[in-house]
């Protein structure tokens, strides 16, 4: 095979992408022959009872909104207390812009290979069948604990608004009910809506915060670069990282886009967003917040105003969990039902199979989430063991796998060739550094009980 691009042929994509067409989303890729099964796993939708592939550009956007934004947003101000503002906000900035790019190469990726809906048919492209599997359970595990990470948050939130109103393990049964009640539509068009509600409430979430810390102004001093050491400062790197880690589900989301050419649309408005919405938030909450601000900042904005700011924040604390589960129920329904008519169906089996697959998931997330003592630390053991790789190391591997041959054949490629290794480097650094550090605080921090009544607000 030819290692020019001009000379090999070119694709031939599902979805109607002409070659001519391609040169729209990514030139800077070495084309390749893909063979007649690869095609995506939807297929021809025409005459289907279930339609998947009906996304506009805009609702994917607000999805990976959604999933990506979310209260976590709110641990960013104690980020920049830790680290000072100058470097916080340019460390948030460069993660943000790199998050972009490595977004946008799974973009291209998924043009490349019709086939791939999830980061285990990526890994299949890269590796086989190993690759399919690794990758496979390195996402489920993912997903499934951030699922728990949002049915926790859940707990915390009513216990904080009804001031332990009843026994936590309560809460969390509302929680995974609710929760799994809004997964069961099968098609991520439908959850668009969801995630238009999700927005808008952690948009008013923060903005209440964000008054509320200025109104009270509970801060005593804010540091332009702050003395800090190796453990805390890579701790508040770490939740940074984490605000852009959606990453896992773009190929989930992608899949269902009405035109897949449009995902880089999607992406800018998810980025545009995030990056704006966590630099005013994270400096403002700081400004005022100061040095001693909590971690999540509601803490800082005073009892009354932190539970109106709860109570707003639910639908997102809910939804950005849904989105994930509806991505992982989908990478177990379509590994089951791909290549049948089940795909499309809407009998019985196809129904009942869903719901199971839904109901089985939140199920395990909850008991995640009400078993592990110390689960905020060993949440973060496992974001940085697959979300450092998600987020950034596994689109440096996936960019140099699509140009293998031709990484230095001109100067475009050759820095192309640079940027994407610095991402696989990115991605084994946030890994072992991350590791060390949640490694740190699981044995520092003492456990509490399982499967408590108690208040953890």
């Amino acid at each position: 095979m030819s290692h020019h691009p001009e000379e090999a042929p070119a694709p031939a994509y599902d979805h109607g992408v002409s070659p001519a067409n391609e040169a729209f989303y990514g030139t800077d890729e070495k084309k390749v022959e893909v063979p007649p099964y690869a095609q995506d796993a939807f297929g021809d939708e025409e005459f289907a009872e279930v339609k998947y592939k009906v996304l506009k550009w805009w609702q994917c956007g607000l999805l990976m909104v959604a999933e990506t934004v979310s209260l976590g947003v709110l641990s960013l101000p104690a980020a920049v207390a830790g680290l000072g503002l100058v470097p916080a906000v340019i460390i948030l900035i460069a993660l943000g812009i790199f998050a972009t790019y490595t977004g946008y190469v799974i973009g291209q990726f998924k043009m490349r290979y019709p086939q791939v809906t999830n980061m285990a048919d990526a890994g299949e492209v890269i590796a086989g069948k190993w690759g399919r599997e690794i990758l496979g359970v390195a996402q489920m595990l993912f997903f499934v604990f951030v699922m728990a990470s949002h049915l926790l948050t859940f707990t915390v939130a009513m216990n904080t608004l009804t001031n332990h109103g009843t026994c936590s393990i309560v809460f969390g049964i509302v929680g995974m009910v609710v929760s799994f009640i809004l997964c069961l539509p099968r098609t991520l068009e439908k959850m668009s809506w969801l995630s238009l509600v999700s927005f808008i409430s952690i948009l008013t979430a923060v903005i209440i915060c964000m008054i509320g810390v200025g109104v009270t102004k509970p801060g005593t001093k804010i540091e332009a670069v702050v003395d800090t050491n190796l453990y805390h400062g890579f701790t508040a790197v770490t939740n940074i990282v984490f605000a852009f880690c959606g990453h896992a589900a773009f190929f989930g989301l992608a899949a269902e886009l009405k035109d897949p050419r449009d995902f880089p649309k999607g992406l800018c408005l998810l980025q545009g967003i995030d990056i704006c919405l966590y630099l005013v938030a994270a400096v403002v909450i700081y400004r005022y917040g100061g040095a001693d601000v909590t971690s999540p900042a509601l803490g800082s904005a005073g009892p009354i105003v932190g539970k109106v700011a709860y109570g707003i924040a639910l639908p997102t604390i809910i939804i950005a969990g849904v989105i994930y589960g509806h991505v992982a129920s989908k990478y177990i329904y379509v590994r089951i039902f791909r290549g049948t008519d089940r795909m499309h169906k809407r009998d019985f089996v196809a129904v009942g199979s869903w719901v199971a697959i839904a109901l089985c998931l939140w199920i395990i997330a909850w008991i995640i989430a009400s078993a592990i003592p110390v689960f905020s630390n060993l949440l973060s053991l496992i974001t940085a063991l697959f979300a450092s790789w998600f987020t950034y190391g596994l689109s440096g591997i996936f960019w140099l796998y699509m140009n293998k041959g031709v990484w230095f054949s001109n100067w475009k490629k050759t820095s192309l060739t640079m940027v994407n290794l610095l991402a696989v480097a990115t991605g084994a650094v946030l890994c072992g550094m991350g590791l060390w550090v949640s490694g740190k605080a699981l044995h520092d921090n003492p456990s509490s009980a399982s499967f408590s009544c108690a208040n953890n607000a």
